[in-house]
């Protein structure tokens, strides 16, 4: 029981460190959200996967730096 307690505790810590998403490694597309991308919502994670499916469709507008940060996250 003990083991198998600490096993779905490590995997739920495994889990949230992965998906954890640091905002200074989306600085570069700063600028390209500020002009592409909706902010009436707030700063919500649906808003963020939607600004990053918006940034993806126009890649073509946003900078290399930019297009490096939405193929980390799977956007690209």
């Amino acid at each position: 029981m003990k083991m198998m307690l600490a096993a779905c505790l490590l995997v739920g810590v495994w889990t949230t460190s992965a998906g954890a998403v640091d905002l200074a490694e989306l600085a570069p597309c700063k600028a390209a959200a500020a002009q592409l991308c909706d902010h009436t919502g707030g700063m919500t994670w649906s808003n963020l996967i939607r600004c990053g499916a918006t940034l993806a469709a126009q890649s073509w507008r946003v900078g290399s730096s930019c297009r490096a940060v939405l193929k980390k996250y799977g956007q690209l």
